[in-house]
This record gives C-alpha cells, sequence and structure tokens, in this order.
C-alpha cells in the first residue's frame, strides 16, 4: 500500500513539475514566437497604409481654430484643411469661414481657400471673398488679416465695395480700419489710383 502510495506521489509531483515547466517556460516561449510573428506581418504590411495615415493626420475636415488677437476674440472654420508638410503652423483651407468679435459687430470673412497660421493667428483669404460687418460689403479676390494689424483688412484684387447700401466702390485696393471704419483706397503697383463710384 505505501509502494502504490509513493508511486502515486512521484508521479503527481512529476506531472506538477511538468505543468510548471510548460507554465513558465514553454507557454511564454509559444506567446512571444507568435508575436513575433504578428509584429512581423504587420511590418510587411505597414508601407502601403503608412502613407494613408500620414495623409489622414495631416488633412482634416469640419475643423475650427479659436483665439484672440489683442482685444478681439476670432474663429477659424474651415469645410476642409491640410496641414503644410513645410510648415506645421501654416493650415491651408478650404471653405473657409472668420468671425472675428468686435465689441459692437461682428465681421464675417469667408472665401474659397484660404491660410490661416497657428502661432502668429495671421489669415489670408483667395478667391471669392466676401467680408462684411452688417453694413458694408466687401468683395475681393484677396484679403488679409494679420495679427500685427488686427484692427484692420488688407483687401486687393477687384475689389467692390458696397457702403452706404444701394451704391458700389471699385478699387485696386484698399486698407479697412474696421474699429474707426475708415477705408484707405490704395494702388498695387504706386500708379494713379483706380475708383468708381456707383449709386
Amino acid at each position: 500500500m505505501k509502494k502504490n502510495q509513493k508511486k502515486i506521489q512521484v508521479i503527481l509531483l512529476t506531472i506538477g513539475f511538468f505543468l510548471i515547466l510548460l507554465t513558465y517556460f514553454y507557454y511564454p516561449y509559444i506567446t512571444s514566437k507568435n508575436k513575433t510573428v504578428v509584429e512581423k506581418d504587420i511590418q510587411e504590411s505597414s508601407p502601403a497604409d503608412s502613407t494613408l495615415e500620414d495623409k489622414d493626420s495631416t488633412s482634416f475636415e469640419n475643423i475650427e481654430y479659436q483665439g484672440y488677437m489683442q482685444k478681439n476674440s476670432f474663429v477659424v472654420r474651415s469645410e476642409k484643411a491640410k496641414i503644410e508638410d513645410e510648415d506645421p503652423d501654416l493650415v491651408s483651407m478650404f471653405g473657409m469661414n472668420v468671425i472675428l468679435y468686435l465689441k459692437d459687430r461682428e465681421i464675417t470673412i469667408t472665401s474659397d481657400t484660404g491660410t490661416f497660421n497657428k502661432s502668429s493667428y495671421d489669415l489670408k483669404f483667395v478667391s471669392n471673398v466676401v467680408a462684411t460687418d452688417g453694413s458694408i460689403k466687401i468683395l475681393s479676390d484677396n484679403l488679409e488679416l494679420l495679427a500685427n494689424e488686427s484692427s484692420s483688412l488688407n483687401i486687393y484684387n477687384n475689389v467692390n465695395i458696397n457702403y452706404p447700401p444701394g451704391s458700389m466702390l471699385r478699387a485696386d485696393a484698399i486698407n479697412y480700419n474696421f474699429e474707426t471704419k475708415f477705408l484707405r483706397v490704395t494702388s498695387l503697383e504706386n500708379k494713379r489710383i483706380k475708383m468708381k463710384v456707383f449709386k
């Protein structure tokens, strides 16, 4: 009887020792080998996928930025946007819409395309530019709102101004100070100023 008990104990100890070996040595070896195979498969398939990830990581839809230019807050929205590789602070925008909040009114500026600099807050609008504060409406091909000149807009190329309502002024370029509502008409090439006023 004692011999049978000793045999059973030896068998149980052997099985226990075998299970310990499997649990602490063989199982980790199998899982690490499988992990290596999975990582290898991922690395082999990643080059084609990584280009897509790079494109997705720099392109966005329905993007919005908020900030302050001195004392005026603003919101920049865009239907589509792309961060430029050569300058990570520069965001190219498509379907651009900006609202500048002043003490007494809001200025809304829209354009087909443009750029927004995330560090300097400079805004540039290109193509089908429309700027309005409710009382004056300005149409042009180009408009710049620079942070260091945050109280004025530089507007140029095919500028049409509807102010007061019912009249139309056309010029090469203007600088519009939206705090004083003062318009300074200039020429792009330091030539005689071209300006027409319609009623």
